[in-house]
């Protein structure tokens, strides 16, 4: 597929995903990067942006429930171009009932080349970057003209 660049601005749209068994895993850590994390817009699946919201007093955009429709909603804005980046602390070891709907978010976010973070320590390495506060350049498929050629 063709490819075309967009520009992740300097004030970076970021989702929030959290298993509920590392829920409060990401808490603590977006408790530890509040103030990096205010500079941003936040977007989160709805029980996560719930409790994260309520706990740390930030601006949290939260959508459905994952399993309710929320990871849909997430992979839809990447589609979109309306996120810059997802920290998804996933539970590897215990399966969830919507695993498809993982899956395919994650697929989503590779197609689309939306840097992910699935842990403490990637999500450590994307907070911290110099790159956090600038804008980016990436590459994209050419959605138009994979559109064009198939018309």
């Amino acid at each position: 597929m063709k490819k075309t660049t967009r520009i992740i601005p300097a004030h970076k749209n970021i989702a929030l995903v959290a298993h509920d068994h590392y829920k409060p895993e990401l808490l603590r850590w977006v408790t530890e990067n509040k103030e990096a994390l205010q500079g941003h817009f936040l977007f989160a699946t709805g029980t996560t942006g719930n409790i994260l919201s309520r706990e740390t007093g930030l601006a949290i955009k939260s959508l459905l429930s994952g399993p309710m429709g929320g990871d849909q909603q997430l992979g839809a804005l990447i589609s979109e171009g309306k996120i810059d980046m997802m920290i998804f602390f996933w539970d590897p070891l215990n399966a969830v009932p919507h695993d498809p709907d993982v899956k395919a978010l994650l697929r989503i976010a590779t197609v689309w080349n939306v840097p992910v973070a699935m842990n403490r320590a990637s999500a450590k390495l994307m907070i911290t970057s110099p790159n956090m506060t600038k804008e980016v350049k990436i590459e994209i498929p050419d959605y138009a003209a994979y559109l064009a050629e198939r018309l």
